[in-house]
Parts: structure tokens; C-alpha cells; sequence
């Protein structure tokens, strides 16, 4: 992708690479119409955040790392929108963890989904990481999920029993929960019902979050799960810094 027309000491610059990204992300076909929508309703909370890891954003990621780690099938589930603003970040997670990735997408069509298995494929060649990239042949379903979205893989999303599903919609974290998996989400937006349905719920932007992990993995192994870790919690301290920021 094209370099950002921006200085890095810009105090917005994070903010408007992102957004850079997404502009050249949706050029190459990557993304559905309504991308930069999603994206946008995600910084107005972020911006409730402090744009910052907040301390109970970071236990929930340690959380979700230990339930990854010990998992006999993890699998992180992409969407164009985690492809386009952190493709590298995720498939870096992958290989740390030695498991697979699979693109599901809302708005499914052939040229979206080439677009985003050529993005990742020239990442992951770059890069050099053993990756396995599925989503480009379904041969199985989601119950409780109708259309495209419902398609998955078999080796991936399907038989995984710990799945990372970053950016996700409320049905379809819904539809995994009711399969028994343990579901691990990044949500910005604390009211959603994403955040309210999943297992482990991380209340950060999403390249924070997938940089904490590597950085963590990358220095801290094995890690333990918390035995009182309680999702409603996490939750509630979300709430608790947005209104301790609105009242200041």
C-alpha cells in the first residue's frame, strides 16, 4: 500500500494511517460499502477511551491469549476490515500460535474475497510466515446463520474450539456460541451485543490489541488463564473509564 501523506509526530497520525488504510484497502476491492462506517463508529469510542489500552482491556487480552494457547484448534476469523488496517499484525499472531486464519465475510462475493486472499498471501510471502489462509473454498456452514456468511471451512472455523474473531457482528458471534465454541472478541463498542454475547471480550482498537499479543507471546510463555475472570467486568470497567472520561 502506498505510503500516508502524513508526519508520524502528527497527534492524529495512528488515527489517519488506519484510515489510509482503508482508503487503499477499498481502491483494491477489499472492502463492502459500509467498511468505513464500521470503522469510523469505532474511533468515536476510542475517543471515550483515551485511545489508549485500558487496564481491564489488558486482561482481558491475556485472557484470550491463555484460552489461545492451550486450545487444541484455535483459529482467528477475518473480516475485510481486520485484513485491510492489520493483516500483518494477525497473520504474526498466527504463526505464534500455529494456527490457521480464515477470511469470513459479510458481503460475499468472488472478487472481494480474491482481493483479500491476494492481500494476505503477498503479506504472508513477504513476511515469511507459515500460514495456512482458508476461506477461498467453504465446505461447511455456521448453523443459525443464512446467506454467505454462513459459509465456513471445515479445518478452520468450523471444528476450531477457541476461535478469534476480531471486529465481529452480533449474529454471527451469537451462532458461534450456540455451536460451543469459545468466542473471543475485539469491540470497541461495549454496547454491542458482539461484547455482550462473546466469551472474552476486548474493549480496545484492534491494532493495539493484536500488537499486546505478539508482544506478549513473544516474551511470556505458557500463559495461565484467571480462574475468577469474570466477562461482565471487564465489561462494567469499559463503562466505568468512558464515564469517569465524560465527567471529567
Amino acid at each position: 500500500m502506498s505510503e500516508i501523506a502524513a508526519d508520524p509526530s502528527h497527534p492524529r497520525y495512528q488515527s489517519l494511517l488506519m484510515r489510509h488504510r482503508l482508503e487503499e484497502a477499498e481502491k483494491k476491492g477489499m472492502l463492502a460499502g459500509s467498511a468505513l462506517i464500521a470503522h469510523g463508529r469505532g474511533e468515536a469510542f476510542d475517543y471515550l477511551l483515551g485511545e489508549q489500552t485500558i487496564p481491564s482491556a489488558l486482561v482481558a487480552t491475556r485472557q484470550a491469549l491463555a484460552l489461545l494457547t492451550s486450545a487444541k484448534h484455535p483459529v482467528i476469523s477475518l473480516n475485510g476490515n481486520v485484513v485491510a488496517l492489520a493483516g500483518k499484525e494477525v497473520l504474526q499472531l498466527a504463526n505464534h500460535l500455529n494456527c490457521p486464519v480464515e477470511i469470513n465475510i459479510f458481503y460475499r462475493t468472488p472478487e472481494r474475497m480474491e482481493a483479500l486472499l491476494n492481500h494476505l498471501n503477498g503479506i504472508k510471502q513477504q513476511e515469511g510466515f507459515e500460514v495456512e489462509i482458508l476461506g477461498a473454498e467453504p465446505d461447511a456452514r455456521i448453523p443459525g446463520l443464512e446467506g454467505p456468511r454462513a459459509k465456513c471451512c471445515s479445518r478452520g472455523i468450523f471444528e476450531s474450539d477457541v476461535i478469534l474473531v476480531p471486529l465481529e457482528d452480533g449474529d454471527r458471534c451469537e451462532a458461534l456460541v450456540a455451536m460451543g465454541k469459545t468466542v473471543l472478541v475485539i469491540d470497541l463498542n461495549p454496547l454491542s451485543r458482539t461484547a455482550r454475547m462473546a466469551s472474552i471480550t476486548i474493549v480496545d482498537e484492534l491494532t493495539r490489541v493484536l500488537t499486546n499479543m505478539n508482544e506478549i507471546l513473544d516474551s511470556e510463555k505458557p500463559l495461565q488463564t484467571t480462574t475468577n475472570y469474570s466477562n461482565e467486568q471487564i465489561i462494567q470497567a469499559a463503562f466505568d473509564h468512558i464515564g469517569a472520561f465524560l465527567a471529567s
